[in-house]
C-alpha cells in the first residue's frame, strides 16, 4: 500500500515519498489568535490532524514532525487589544488578547478529537535572531536583500517579484498578468504591483521591534517561512492550509524561502482543503450565519461535529447543515451501539486505510465503516450488538472502532459517552435508573397504563428509552 496525495503545485495526485522516513515533516498554516476560532477555521485542523494520524500510523508516531504556528502579530489583534484593554500598555494588552484566544483555540481544537502538533511556534518568538539559531525572520529578510530579491522603499522591505522567474506557479497566475485591485496593495513605491511586505514601520501605538530598517513589525508572509524553517528546515515534506491561502500567502512563502535559501523547492507537496458554506450560503456576518466551534460545542459534542466535516473529501466544498449535524449524530450513535465497549484490534481495518492512503478519502472510509457495522445477515439475523459474543460480530466491532479511532472518532466507551451526555444535560443517572426499574416492574405486572406514565416522564426529562431483546438502554435526547 501506499499514499497517495493531491500536490496543488503539480495539479495531480502524487506518491508520497517523504524525503527521510525516520523524520516525516509536515507544516499547516494556524490560526491568527485575535477571536474565537470559526467552524470554516476547524476544516484545516481537522482534515490535517488526520493526515498527521495516518502517518504516524504508517512512519511511527516518533518519526513524524508536525508543525502548526501561531500568528499573535497582526493588525487585528492590535484592534482588539486597543478595543478591549484601553488602560493597558499596549503590548501587554495584545499579550492579554494572544493568550486568552490561544487557550480558546486550544481547548476548541482539543475537544474536537485533534491532536496537539508537535511544535507550535508564536510568531514573536521569531522575528529577532534567537540565541538557538532557529531561523528568524529579520535574517531571512536581510539574506533575500543580499540575494537581489528584496528592497527599501515608503518605509518598507518589499519582495520584488520580478527577480523570481515562475513566480505565481502555485495559483497559476502569470506575473504579467497581475494588475493591482483585489488581494494585491496599490502602492506607487513597488517595483511592480504584486510586490509585497516583508517589513513595515511602526507607529508609536504599534507594536515593533528594533531592526536595521527601523523600529517594525513583519508582514503576514515571512512569518510563516520562518518558522516553518525553524523546525523543518529549508525543504520539507508537506505544507497545509486552506484553498484560500494558496494566494497571496502559500505563493509568497514559496517565493521567500526558496530565494532566501537558493532552493528550488519549499515543501515536496502542497495539500489544500476546500471552502466551508452554511447552509447553501457563503459564511459571514452579515447574513447571521457566521458560527464558531465554541457556539457549536454548546450544543454538539466534538466527535460530531469531526464526523461531519469529514463526511466530504477534503478538496471539495462542504456545506455544513443542520440537517448534516443530525445525520452525523445517528451515525456515531449507531457506531457506538454496534461497538459496545470492546477493546480496540491491534490494527485497523484494511480497506478502511487503504481508503485513507487514497487522498484521505474519508468519504469511502467511512462506507467502509458502514460496511462493517452492516455485515450480511446470516440467516435472519445481522451481527450487531446481540452478536457481540460471537467471534465474527466481536471482530467486526474491534475493528470498526480501532479504524474510526485512526481518524479521531469512537474514542471514548459506551459508559463514558453516556456519562458526557449526562453531564452536559444535568440529568440525575440514578433517577432515571429507578424509574426504568419502576418502569420494568410494571411491564412485567403488564400494566401498560404505568410503564407508559413512565416512559412520558422520562421523555420530559430529556431521556430516550430503547427497547430491545437484550434489555432496555437509554440516552440524553438530542
Amino acid at each position: 500500500m501506499e499514499l497517495r496525495l493531491y500536490d496543488t503545485l503539480k495539479r495531480e495526485k502524487r506518491t508520497f515519498v517523504p524525503l527521510d522516513p525516520d523524520n516525516v515533516r509536515m507544516y499547516v498554516c494556524g490560526p491568527t489568535v485575535y477571536d474565537f476560532a470559526h467552524i470554516g477555521n476547524a476544516r484545516p485542523v481537522i482534515v490535517f490532524d488526520v493526515l498527521f494520524r495516518l502517518l504516524r500510523h504508517l512512519y511511527g508516531a516518533d518519526h513524524v514532525t508536525y508543525v502548526r504556528n501561531i500568528t499573535d502579530v497582526d493588525d487585528k489583534i492590535n484592534e482588539r487589544a486597543a478595543r478591549d484593554f484601553p488602560g493597558l500598555p499596549l503590548n501587554e494588552a495584545i499579550r492579554r488578547v494572544t493568550e486568552k484566544t490561544a487557550q480558546q483555540f486550544h481547548a476548541d481544537v482539543t475537544a474536537l478529537g485533534c491532536l496537539p502538533p508537535t511544535f507550535e511556534p508564536r510568531a514573536t518568538d521569531f522575528v529577532l535572531p534567537r540565541p538557538d539559531g532557529k531561523a528568524d525572520m529579520v535574517t531571512l529578510i536581510k539574506q533575500l536583500i543580499a540575494r537581489g530579491h528584496a528592497y527599501q522603499a515608503g518605509g518598507e522591505v518589499l519582495f520584488d517579484t520580478q527577480s523570481m522567474p515562475d513566480y505565481g506557479a502555485l495559483s497559476g497566475r502569470k506575473l504579467e498578468e497581475q494588475q493591482a485591485g483585489a488581494r494585491v496593495a496599490v502602492d506607487a513605491h513597488k517595483k511592480h504591483p504584486t510586490d509585497f511586505v516583508l517589513w513595515k514601520l511602526s507607529s508609536e501605538n504599534e507594536p515593533g521591534w528594533e531592526s536595521p530598517w527601523g523600529r517594525g513589525r513583519p508582514g503576514w508572509h515571512i512569518e510563516c517561512s520562518a518558522m516553518s524553517a525553524a523546525y523543518l528546515g529549508k525543504v520539507f515534506d508537506i505544507h497545509g492550509g486552506g484553498l484560500d491561502l494558496i494566494f497571496p500567502h502559500h505563493e509568497n512563502e514559496i517565493a521567500q524561502s526558496r530565494c532566501a535559501h537558493g532552493t528550488s523547492t519549499m515543501a515536496n507537496y502542497w495539500m489544500h482543503n476546500g471552502f466551508l458554506q452554511v447552509e447553501g450560503e457563503k459564511m459571514s456576518k452579515s447574513l447571521g450565519n457566521f458560527v464558531t466551534i465554541r457556539e457549536l460545542l454548546n450544543d454538539w459534542p466534538g466527535e460530531v461535529l469531526r464526523l461531519n466535516m469529514l463526511k466530504t473529501h477534503y478538496r471539495s466544498p462542504i456545506d455544513w447543515t443542520l440537517k448534516g449535524l443530525e445525520e452525523s449524530a445517528k451515525i456515531l450513535d449507531g457506531w457506538y451501539d454496534f461497538i459496545g465497549d470492546c477493546l480496540p484490534a491491534t490494527a485497523p481495518d484494511q480497506m478502511f486505510v487503504e481508503a485513507l492512503l487514497d487522498d484521505l478519502n474519508t468519504p469511502s472510509a467511512f462506507g467502509r465503516l458502514h460496511q462493517i457495522s452492516h455485515p450480511p445477515v446470516a440467516g435472519q439475523m445481522t451481527f450487531g450488538v446481540s452478536m457481540l459474543g460471537d467471534r465474527i460480530g466481536t471482530d467486526a466491532a474491534t475493528h470498526l472502532k480501532s479504524s474510526a479511532n485512526l481518524v479521531g472518532l469512537l474514542t471514548s466507551t459506551v459508559s463514558e459517552r453516556k456519562a458526557k451526555q449526562i453531564d452536559a444535560s444535568g440529568v440525575d443517572a440514578k433517577a432515571v435508573e429507578m424509574l426504568l426499574a419502576a418502569r420494568a416492574a410494571a411491564r412485567n405486572k403488564k400494566d401498560f397504563v404505568s410503564s407508559d406514565r413512565i416512559r412520558d416522564e422520562l421523555a420530559a426529562m430529556g431521556v430516550v428509552i430503547k427497547d430491545s431483546k437484550d434489555g432496555t438502554t437509554w440516552e440524553i435526547a438530542r
